[in-house]
């Protein structure tokens, strides 16, 4: 059998390697820029370019549909650039902070541009979004990740990886990790269980964790988005509600603490270390059920009545079918935790169609020098 030819290479696309001069445009979802070509107006995303710049991109990659590129010389500079304060940040290097090059006031505003855009595209909705920086946590951006994954390498050193990319960037140093961070090395196991202190306004508790599990990343984050779920769902005492992906039980402590031992909360999680972790630090707190499921599996299974619904669901979002499942028990409210701004969106939509309107929306810095933004959201019954 003769091998199919290759598609003829149009001469006028331009080639991975190419450099082109390139206007930024608006701030897209994922950490670059929306520029397009002067010849035929192809789509390319720049990475390290701030919108309004003129810069020169070098073309990384065709995805048949657009251009993947980095600006490696910034021709016309925004007001709202600086010098990276990481020495691995930058085309070619270390592929985990994209927004080094931003003031992060600047770097606020462009994430609030990205969840507002999200939200107006995939849920219809227009919504003044204003992300905050995090309490207590430095005017810098640097030293607040409570968790590092490096790769090993020789000579006892450790790195990084690059954008989309296998190779490793030898790293002595990340700016981003804060002091005592647990850190884990491909090919080394982590620390079986660790302990997590967490002291919010609603009191002080410990959650054990283990090493290479569910955490969240920012050390101020914990206190920050337990404080924010208690104000937007405002638990009462004797209700009753659930607590999805719950992991190791940080909301659900809480929950269970202001519903009092006449309230009732259940903590759902799939994954099995995590919910052995969870009974042991929810131990003390009567009325607390932990269920080790698939949340979709075991929303349709029957998890009795609710009062309240908190998730934080992956990256991925919660979808549709759990979204009918949540609103089939008729809560008066869902405080929906977010890492993502498009899955947020697409399950705004879907929550829509199931009679549940977002009623507040939070958004917090809690990933500073890159793209992502942790959102909280309430919805009641519309």
């Amino acid at each position: 059998m003769s091998t199919p030819e290759a598609p003829p290479v149009d001469p006028s696309r331009p080639q991975v390697g190419d450099r082109l001069e390139l206007d930024a445009g608006p701030i897209a979802h994922g950490g670059h820029v929306v520029a397009r070509t002067g010849e035929t107006g192809l789509v390319v995303f720049v990475r390290h370019a701030l919108p309004g710049e003129r810069v020169v991109a070098v073309v990384t990659e065709d995805d048949g549909r657009f251009l993947r590129a980095d600006a490696v010389d910034v021709l016309e500079a925004s007001p709202d650039r600086v010098e990276r304060p990481c020495p691995y940040a930058g085309p070619g290097a270390c592929g985990g902070c994209d927004l080094q090059h931003a003031a992060l006031p600047a770097q606020r505003r462009l994430k609030a541009d990205v969840v507002r855009e999200q939200l107006s595209r995939l849920a219809g909705l227009e919504v003044d979004v204003v992300v905050e920086p995090v309490p207590d946590a430095g005017t810098d951006g640097l030293r607040w990740r409570s968790r590092m994954q490096y790769v090993a390498l020789p000579e006892l050193q450790r790195g990084l990886r690059a954008h989309r990319s296998h190779d490793v960037v030898a790293v002595e140093d990340c700016p981003i990790e804060a002091p005592g961070a647990v850190t884990t090395t491909d090919g080394v196991p982590p620390a079986p269980v660790v302990t997590e202190r967490v002291t919010t306004a609603a009191g002080t508790r410990d959650f054990e964790v283990a090493g290479d599990g569910f955490w969240q990343p920012h050390v101020h984050a914990p206190r920050v988005l337990v404080e924010t779920v208690l104000e937007l769902g405002a638990p009462r005492p004797g209700e009753r509600v659930l607590d999805l992906y719950a992991g190791v039980g940080l909301f659900t402590a809480y929950l269970a603490e202001a519903v009092g031992p006449t309230g009732a909360v259940t903590a759902v999680e799939g994954d099995r270390t995590a919910t052995r972790l969870a009974a042991a630090n929810l131990a003390d707190l009567p009325g607390v059920s932990v269920v080790t499921d698939r949340v979709d599996r075991a929303l349709h299974r029957g998890i009795g009545a609710a009062d309240l619904v908190v998730l934080d669901p992956p990256r991925v979002g919660a979808k549709r079918q759990v979204v009918r499942h949540l609103a089939a028990l008729t809560p008066r409210a869902i405080v929906y935790v977010a890492c993502d701004p498009a899955a947020l969106a697409r399950d705004v939509a879907y929550l829509a169609e199931q009679g549940y309107r977002m009623e507040t929306l939070r958004a917090f810095d809690l990933f500073p020098m890159t793209h992502h933004v942790e959102c909280v959201a309430l919805f009641v019954p519309a």
